[in-house]
């Protein structure tokens, strides 16, 4: 017992230690060369380049200023290209945060940011270390679409103000859309025909330039043109067009490392929004690793990268920065520019601090009227408009996700959204596989020419000896089809010698299905009935084994097929066995091919079943996740 328990612990830190590896490791390992290198070193540096201006764009339209951005991106991105799983992702700041990080700053100021960042990065760490990676990537569908839909609709009208170059005379701009429009409509006297100008040659350069060439990103050609008309026509001056230095100041230098100031009741408020943080992070930067993997046929290692991004989100707001997570745009320009391994988002990070070193002050004379141009595009790129549309086709239970979540992230709350979309996908599906489950009696012989004479095991092409009653389940038995399952038993006034319950079309049980079958035990123990089970697959008897139901069943009831459930039937009741199954009969689950003559009763039991390569998988799984 005491080997059995250090084998255990031994397996255990081993897996662990293979995800906590980076994947900057494992490709330094397999060999790095100088052309790898260079192909790297350029790669870097463009995409830091690409990076400037949305860092500062993101930092700014989060209600921080535009170093935060700039930190996040030089430590973040270069923490989570050195400790992630994916060989291309770039991280930073993204779009998707936008809303989050502005709400939280509202409510709980940059300290409270701060606070839930940090508590953000540990929970992404610790859904890498239990292995939540594949988890994530079931947020349904209709879900992310909602709410990407609807942070890119907040991200635009956030700014429309800089486009149109509001004046609110003081008035603190809110975080609610809804009050937003209200204040933009009561200002739309203080529109600047100057900002909007500027904000249209940046947005027409910013869908035209990628038809020139993506060589150069067309943000960055944006805002450079955009700035040079700006200063070198003195419309700043002149006619009151706003740049980042009016409101803001980039620094020279780098930032000391301090701890925001945490408080368990701080902690308490910001929980819900620190794991709204840590599940869009995590869903948005594997999906940005899935992306890469589809570029470029590779594999990345979702819980090395949701552990990598942790750490970034730890020590981010350490140093001034603000969430972070794998960023679609870049990445997917990164592997375009020829990057080999993680080391191009280690140089893209280092370009960043170059650049802010010694041109950070330049920074400052980009008109906020531009930076809204980009995050313009930012949100049409990110808004899905064509999956959305899409959606529309789907099941009316779909498209009533897709809405609720799409409404609610624009009118309320990102985080709201997201728990209310979740929850009615699951609702909506539980009830979907209800409908689909159904429980009837197939113990009469069919007619020949039925159109169920085409599944090999059909009952009518069985003697169903006088006595026995089959009824056949079809669906997995969970708890949102139990009360269908026990109305349809409920109906069965006889009480026949047998009772033989097929279950060939059962993949799964849960404890109310296993609870359903032992109350069925119990009534036909009453009623002087024996039950039998038929067509059990291997979740099921895993699962009634570990309840106790087969032990009290009685293992040589329960059977891997109709033929071997008859000739149990049979033997109870005396009569002779039939040594053969019908000539076109096809194993009903997937152990029974390895048994010579299934429908033998004794081929064909739970003591078989348990024994078969299927079950001992289903074990180990099971004994694996409960770790």
């Amino acid at each position: 017992m005491a080997d059995q328990k250090q084998s255990k612990v031994r397996s255990f830190m081993s897996d662990l230690a293979n995800q906590c590896t980076p994947e900057l490791f494992r490709q330094l390992r397999k060999g790095y060369g100088k052309e790898n290198l260079v192909k790297d070193i350029m790669s870097g540096l463009i995409v830091g380049i690409l990076a400037l201006p949305l860092a500062i764009a993101f930092a700014i339209a989060s209600g921080v200023g535009p170093e935060a951005g700039l930190y996040t991106a030089i430590i973040a991105g270069f923490l989570i290209s050195f400790f992630g799983g994916s060989r291309f992702q770039i991280g930073g700041p993204t779009g998707a945060f936008i809303v989050i990080v502005y709400g939280i700053v509202a409510k709980y100021g940059i300290d409270g940011l701060a606070t839930a960042t940090l508590m953000a990065g540990v929970m992404l760490v610790l859904f890498g270390i239990f292995k939540f990676g594949s988890i994530i990537k079931f947020i349904p569908f209709p879900v992310t679409v909602g709410f990407t839909a609807g942070i890119a609709i907040i991200i635009a009208l956030g700014q429309v103000p800089n486009f149109l170059g509001l004046d609110f005379h003081g008035v603190k701009e809110p975080a609610e859309a809804i009050a937003k429009i209200k204040l933009y409509a009561t200002s739309l006297d203080t529109i600047n025909l100057y900002s909007i100008i500027i904000g249209l040659i940046a947005l027409v350069i910013c869908f035209v330039w990628p038809k020139i060439t993506t060589k150069v990103p067309g943000s960055l050609i944006a805002i450079v043109v955009a700035t040079v008309i700006v200063k070198v026509l003195g419309w700043d001056e002149a006619h009151n067009v706003v740049t980042i230095g009016a409101k803001n100041h980039i620094p020279s230098g780098f930032p000391v490392p301090h701890l925001p100031n945490i408080n368990l009741a701080l902690m308490k408020d910001l929980f819900q929004p620190a794991l709204t943080i840590a599940i869009l992070g995590a869903i948005e930067s594997l999906l940005s690793a899935v992306v890469a993997d589809g570029m470029t046929g590779t594999k990345h290692r979702s819980n090395t990268e949701l552990i990598g991004q942790g750490i970034a989100n730890i020590f981010s707001p350490i140093f001034g920065g603000i969430p972070a997570t794998g960023a679609i745009a870049r990445t997917a320009t990164n592997i375009k520019n020829g990057a080999t391994s993680p080391i191009s988002g280690l140089i893209h990070a280092v370009m960043l601090l170059l650049i802010m070193l010694i041109v950070g002050k330049y920074a400052e004379m980009i008109p906020m009227a531009a930076l809204a141009a980009v995050l313009f595009q930012v949100a049409f790129n990110m808004c899905g408009y064509r999956n959305f549309i899409k959606l529309f086709k789907a099941p009316k239970s779909d498209v009533s996700v897709l809405l609720v979540t799409f409404v609610l992230t624009v009118v309320m709350d990102l985080t709201i959204a997201i728990e209310v979309g979740v929850l009615l996908a699951g609702i909506l599906f539980i009830r979907r596989m209800a409908d689909v489950a159904e429980v009837e009696s197939v113990s009469k012989e069919l007619d020949e020419h039925d159109e169920e004479v085409a599944d090999p095991n059909h009952i009518g092409a069985r003697a169903v000896p006088n006595g026995v009653i089959v009824y056949e389940i079809v669906g997995s038995m969970f708890f949102g089809a139990i009360e269908k399952f026990k109305t349809a038993l409920s109906m069965t006034n006889s009480k026949p010698k047998i009772l033989i319950l097929r279950m060939r079309q059962v993949p799964s049980i849960d404890a109310a299905g296993i609870q359903m079958i032992e109350t069925l035990l119990e009534r036909c123990k009453s009623d002087g009935t024996t039950l039998l089970l038929s067509g059990v697959h291997a979740q099921p008897v895993v699962a009634l084994t570990r309840a106790g139901v087969l032990k009290q069943l009685g293992e040589e009831n329960a059977l891997a097929n109709i033929d071997a459930a008859l000739n149990r039937a049979r033997e109870i009741l005396g009569l002779p066995l039939v040594e053969s199954a019908p000539a076109e009969s096809a194993p009903t689950v997937s152990w029974e091919k390895n048994i010579s003559r299934p429908w033998l009763p004794e081929n064909a039991n739970a003591t078989v079943a348990e024994e078969t390569t299927e079950v001992i998988a289903e074990k180990v799984n099971e004994e694996a996740g409960n770790k």
